[in-house]
């Protein structure tokens, strides 16, 4: 019975195949490829007016436009300096300077404020199973080390201006 139906699904499947191919342009773009098509034979005939290209962007500008969208979408890592150890445990989710990225926003919270979440995530307290992971191998010692240095961020920011 199997066979059977496997069978006809194959068999349907090369038919569309079959009526695709028999359509002709369907792989060029279909009717959307013939449109362009007549107007790039009327531009090239002069009897429509051309339309210009936007002006090309120098090297210089298009570079400038990556580095920008880079720090955007990474967070300006220059603003101030954080540990290996946030980089390689917090950053990915909460961002480089503790702003916020997939997870929430970590910037302005004091120390205590810190440390009290990340045992209450640790005890079950609060319950999100990306954050329960991230700590699952962290001891109270990282608790302290990590919540004293993002304590500090909103200090950091203000020195750097």
């Amino acid at each position: 019975m199997k066979n059977i139906i496997v069978g006809i699904i194959t068999f349907v499947i090369f038919g569309a195949m079959v009526y695709t191919i028999s359509q002709g342009t369907a792989f060029q773009g279909g009717n959307a490829a013939k449109i362009i098509e007549n107007v790039s034979k009327t531009q090239n005939t002069g009897s429509q007016p051309k339309i210009q290209a936007p002006m090309e962007k120098s090297d210089r500008d298009i570079e400038a436009e990556k580095i920008k969208a880079m720090k955007d979408k990474a967070g300006n890592v220059s603003t101030f300096k954080v540990s290996d150890n946030y980089k390689r445990k917090c950053a990915s989710c909460h961002g480089v300077t503790g702003e916020g990225a997939v997870g929430l926003p970590l910037f302005g919270q004091s120390a205590e404020q810190i440390y009290t979440k990340l045992l209450e995530f640790k005890s079950g307290k609060r319950d999100n199973p990306i954050m329960k992971s991230a700590i699952l191998n962290l001891n109270d010692n990282d608790f302290k080390e990590l919540s004293t240095e993002i304590g500090e961020f909103k200090a950091r920011a203000e020195a750097a201006k």
